[in-house]
């Protein structure tokens, strides 16, 4: 077995994303209710139980809603850099002090046979990073919840074999939807979210001779709809004479219910 994984549920609700090798089993966040992430892993026919640590990407509930429940009930360690630890701290409840571990931004750590890698992203959060990850030289990138991607991010991301990538909004749709315009303005902004247009353009950049999958993720229930993303993205990358549906295939998520567990071939 190589790596392989499930975007457990993705979107403005909620995020969780499971990866797992043979020695390791990492769950990326928990911005859902405990009972509702026990639900996504055993969907998936993951043991919560069998997890061997949660990575923090920031501190916005919708990425750690569930996590000091998780981590409380199935014992586990949590890694997040000191800014997301100050920030989150009153959110998640109390947490032994065994189970608190610091990764820092821009560091790689090993995780048994997977080397994790972290980068910075353009947020509003107090210091919010995603996540490489590498196996038998198979990488998959985690890259949502930023404003717009940086040189040093493609950089850091390229060449993936599988993506899960943000494309949060239709610019239309945002801009003429209900949010009041000071909630529009943050989304647009260089510390918001990635439209779809910009997800397509990025993903131009990065995509390389091994990328099989693209998974695009935290779309915006207002602003947004899967079929459009879809189509929005898939536009850009064919206009740059990319091959979909033969060597690049691209995926929905959703913020209910996993993906199928995926191993990278």
């Amino acid at each position: 077995m190589t790596l392989r994984f499930s975007v457990l549920a993705s979107g403005s609700t909620g995020n969780a994303f499971y990866i797992e090798s043979e020695k390791e089993r990492l769950l990326v966040d928990a911005g859902l209710s405990g009972k509702q992430m026990d639900r996504l892993l055993g969907e998936v026919q993951v043991d919560p139980s069998s997890l061997t640590g949660i990575l923090v990407t920031h501190e916005h509930s919708d990425h750690i809603k569930g996590l000091g429940i998780v981590a409380r009930k199935y014992n586990l360690p949590i890694y997040a850099n000191e800014k997301t630890w100050k920030a989150m701290e009153g959110s998640i409840g109390k947490i032994a002090l065994d189970q608190k571990f610091e990764f820092g931004l821009e560091q790689v750590k090993t995780f048994s046979d997977i080397e994790v890698e972290s980068f910075g992203v353009s947020h509003d959060a107090a210091e919010p990073m995603f996540y490489t990850f590498h196996h038998q030289g198979k990488k998959v990138a985690l890259v949502t919840d930023l404003g717009y991607v940086s040189e040093r991010i493609k950089k850091t991301v390229e060449d993936a074999d599988a993506y899960i990538f943000e494309a949060n909004h239709d610019v239309g749709m945002l801009r003429m939807g209900r949010y009041p315009w000071n909630v529009k303005r943050r989304i647009l902004g260089d510390s918001g979210h990635v439209s779809n247009e910009d997800s397509g353009l990025a993903l131009c950049d990065i995509i390389g001779n091994r990328t099989k999958r693209i998974y695009l993720a935290h779309l915006s229930l207002d602003n947004n709809m899967k079929d459009l993303a879809r189509m929005s993205v898939s536009n850009v990358l064919q206009e740059r004479g990319f091959e979909l549906n033969k060597k690049i295939n691209i995926f929905d998520t959703d913020p209910k219910s996993p993906t199928k567990l995926y191993e990278v071939v």
